[in-house]
């Protein structure tokens, strides 16, 4: 029987929606404006990604006591209208004639930065708007969205790249914003944030609280630093895949585009099939299960060769690896929101995402000197070899069974 999860979920679940589509319907635009209107080198490029990531997380970062202590909506609303507003100046900039390398720059870091903040507080909202034993359902759904938007959203964004120009994406990355803003306005109900005490000011070491929180607690320390390396890891490989594919092997680009599409559609299975596999085998047994396969998987990359051999060679790893990742995630979201308490939950989210993308930038920068010095191909192997120990980090069955407390000098107020 289908959960019902309200009509508040709902609205949340289609803000979610409508700016993931838009998301990765504009991915690539900036790239191709990049390059084909600014006519800027691959150093400059690889910059605009990583600096894009690292930047955007360091800005952030000071953002999580603030969105602990404020109510959630009002900063998701607020969220979705700056990254509305810095997608938007792209195409206002590009018609005037006056779009930069520089501005291209600033927009990926803002939009990053408010991108990981949102997360933080749509993430604390939804343990507020959904019952406990729902957030696995709840971040099921949000898990096939997710999927199914990069499985589409790249192909259709292509298409009108290609009939258009990439300046279109942008704007409709922009104006999905805009309508996320407004489903978020239509949740009706109450809010959480923590209190803070009277008199109080946020102070340095407030930064420091999602870290100590997530490291004083078994799981999520494990669960923390598995997620990270796996992403990591995984992340640091895909400039090289493009390089590899579009380059050495000259993959046509639709080709390309199928082999990270079409593998897209097993993170939808994987996360519809995620709550039955947990109410038939447990969730740690399919914690554990699919924890391991995904960080199997990557190593078959190292068997890439050109030609059609090598095009399924991408399909079917990816395909594995997406649909293992469809069912382990949300059953790492259920865990680590459950882990934590509600005053907690905004903060203890955006130390995850920041630091996370903060790893994603530093291994994408370390595996392209390692490329430099051995060929992609090889580079690829050394990720997939050290993911293979990345799965004994996963929480033991033994430290499931209990419930770390917050330690008492953190302990605040709940609103």
């Amino acid at each position: 029987m289908r959960v019902k999860l309200g009509a508040g979920f709902g609205w949340l679940w289609s803000a979610y929606a409508v700016s993931t589509y838009g998301t990765w319907i504009a991915f690539g635009a900036f790239p191709l404006l990049a390059v084909r209107e600014l006519h800027t080198s691959a150093f400059a490029l690889s910059l605009l990604e990583a600096a894009g990531l690292a930047v955007a997380a360091i800005i952030a970062f000071p953002l999580g006591p603030w969105v602990a202590h404020r109510p959630k909506r009002p900063v998701m609303i607020a969220m979705d209208l700056v990254r509305f507003l810095a997608m938007a100046s792209v195409p206002v900039a590009y018609l005037l004639g006056a779009l930069t390398y520089g501005q291209l720059l600033v927009v990926s870091v803002i939009s990053g930065a408010a991108s990981i903040t949102f997360t933080a507080a749509s993430g604390a909202y939804l343990k507020h708007l959904v019952r406990g034993d729902h957030l696995l359902v709840a971040n099921g759904r949000f898990e096939g969205t997710s999927w199914v938007a990069t499985a589409a959203g790249p192909p259709l964004g292509g298409a009108l790249s290609g009939l258009l120009g990439p300046v279109v994406t942008v704007l409709a990355d922009a104006v999905s914003y805009l309508l996320s803003a407004l489903g978020v306005l239509r949740i009706g109900g109450g809010d959480v944030a923590a209190r803070r005490e009277p008199g109080t000011r946020p102070r340095g070491a407030d930064l420091l609280h999602g870290w100590r929180f997530i490291l004083h607690d078994r799981v999520l320390r494990r669960l923390f630093l598995n997620s990270i390396l796996v992403g990591g890891l995984i992340m640091a490989t895909a400039p090289l895949l493009a390089l590899l594919l579009l380059g050495e092997y000259h993959f046509p680009a639709w080709q390309y585009g199928l082999a990270f599409g079409l593998p897209a559609l097993g993170g939808f299975v994987g996360a519809r099939l995620s709550a039955r596999l947990v109410r038939r085998h447990g969730r740690y047994r399919v914690m554990i299960v699919s924890g391991w396969l995904r960080s199997l998987f990557p190593f078959g990359l190292a068997f890439i060769q050109p030609g059609l051999t090598g095009l399924l060679t991408v399909i079917v790893v990816e395909g594995l690896l997406i649909t293992c990742m469809g069912v382990f995630n949300p059953i790492h979201a259920t865990e680590r929101l459950q882990r934590t308490p509600a005053d907690r939950a905004a903060q203890v989210l955006n130390t995850w995402s920041v630091s996370s993308r903060l790893t994603q930038a530093a291994l994408m920068l370390v595996w392209g000197l390692l490329a430099t010095l051995t060929g992609p191909l090889a580079a690829i192997t050394v990720s997939g070899v050290l993911l293979f120990a990345t799965p004994l980090l996963l929480p033991r069955r033994s430290d499931l069974r209990d419930r770390a407390p917050v330690p008492p000098a953190e302990r605040v107020p709940a609103a």
